[in-house]
């Protein structure tokens, strides 16, 4: 059944439909319309939905209940990340599967409340201290919302860490309609549900941090289980206490590398559009990649070739299929749409390695991106 959902509502039913029966927040635009909706819909399924003192809190209440056995869920806006930096490091240490919603809008510090932008997507990836690899999704459209948070709470079980839902303001109060299944066209096969969350045997003894391969996890045991646990902020061996033995602390450290970026292959979710015989290659991503479709479309009614790529993960950086999609055509430029200063453009031109010319084109004026100006980027118009 298709229906009018905006991308916020799209990531709330996502959220849902996931399992998730633990949500915290604190009202923020643009993402206050999904603390309320979940504070609205959670209790009558059996789950909590709590409206934190502040954003601090918030995160911290999740973390707690996601070590708890529940699927934890928070949403929140460009000053609230900023606020979140601390406790998601502290995610990313516990190990705790949680996600979290990045509603952007246009910065820095108070920036516009009602005003798009995406200049959230470095201070995501580097939002922490220590630099280890975190996973973020970006939704173009409501359908992308909801698939790509269905795949969050999935990632999140299965790699035991944060994953971000990176959305902006447009992509969230824009009303689309949308056939909610969790499918999309930029994969075939997406979980159809979250995959159970492993538990330790509670009849056996128990090392929380006793990893079998150096990208693989442990099994969780809740806290107030069957297990003695203990959950720090610090530098732990296989039972949790801190630790100064240099093996002990490179064991930890390279697991919380390996246990992603072993896995790059699997995490590059893009919407690929390519012409084998296309020069220039558009790419975008957010509400500016329906700006790069559309520019695709009229230039190619035009009788001009052109190839356009989506970029649903943002981080890992896809850049195994960046490179491929530049070797599908004789590629010459590359556009990277963006409403930011190039953030994003920088590593497409990491990426590209030297091959073809990278252009920025970016907005930081709160208007967004059309696509003539993509067209004129590309050297189209």
């Amino acid at each position: 059944m298709r229906e009018l959902l905006d991308g916020n509502a799209a990531i709330a039913r996502g959220a849902l439909d996931a399992g998730c029966d633990f949500f915290a927040g604190y009202p923020i635009t643009p993402a206050t319309s999904i603390l309320l909706a979940m504070m609205r819909e959670l209790p009558g399924r059996g789950g909590i939905a709590i409206q934190g003192e502040d954003e601090i809190a918030s995160l911290g209440f999740c973390i707690g209940a996601a070590m708890t056995g529940r699927r934890a869920f928070t949403a929140t806006s460009g000053p609230g990340i900023s606020l979140y930096s601390e406790n998601i490091g502290l995610a990313i240490m516990g190990e705790v599967p949680l996600v979290i919603v990045d509603v952007q809008r246009l910065g820095p510090a108070t920036g516009g409340a009602t005003t798009v932008g995406q200049g959230d997507v470095q201070f995501i990836r580097w939002c922490t201290s220590g630099g280890y690899p975190i996973l973020a999704l970006c939704p173009a459209t409501a359908a992308d919302a909801y698939a790509l948070t269905l795949r969050a709470f999935d990632w999140a079980e299965r790699f035991r860490c944060p994953v971000f839902v990176v959305t902006d303001k447009e992509v969230a109060s824009t009303l689309d309609l949308v056939e909610l299944v969790p499918r999309g066209t930029w994969d075939e096969t997406p979980p159809l549900s979250v995959r159970p969350r492993p538990l330790a045997d509670p009849e056996c003894a128990f090392a929380p941090c006793d990893y079998p391969a150096p990208d693989q996890n442990a099994p969780m045991s809740p806290f107030g289980g069957p297990h003695l646990l203990r959950f720090t902020t610090s530098t732990h061996d296989e039972q949790g206490h801190m630790t100064k033995d240099p093996a002990k602390v490179e064991r930890l450290n390279r697991h919380l590398a390996h246990k992603i970026d072993d896995h790059q292959h699997e995490l590059e979710l893009v919407r690929a559009d390519l012409d084998p015989q296309a020069e220039v290659l558009l790419v975008s991503y957010g509400v500016t990649a329906r700006a790069m479709d559309e520019g695709a479309r009229l230039a190619r009614a035009a009788g001009q070739r052109v190839s356009a790529l989506t970029l649903l993960t943002l981080w890992p950086l896809p850049q195994g299929t960046l490179r491929r999609a530049i070797e599908a055509g004789p590629v010459r430029r590359i556009v990277v749409a963006e409403l930011n200063d190039g953030q994003m453009r920088r590593e497409v031109e990491r990426a590209a390695c030297g091959g073809p010319e990278v252009v920025g084109l970016g907005r930081i004026d709160g208007e967004m991106i059309t696509p003539n100006q993509i067209l004129r980027a590309g050297g189209l118009a």
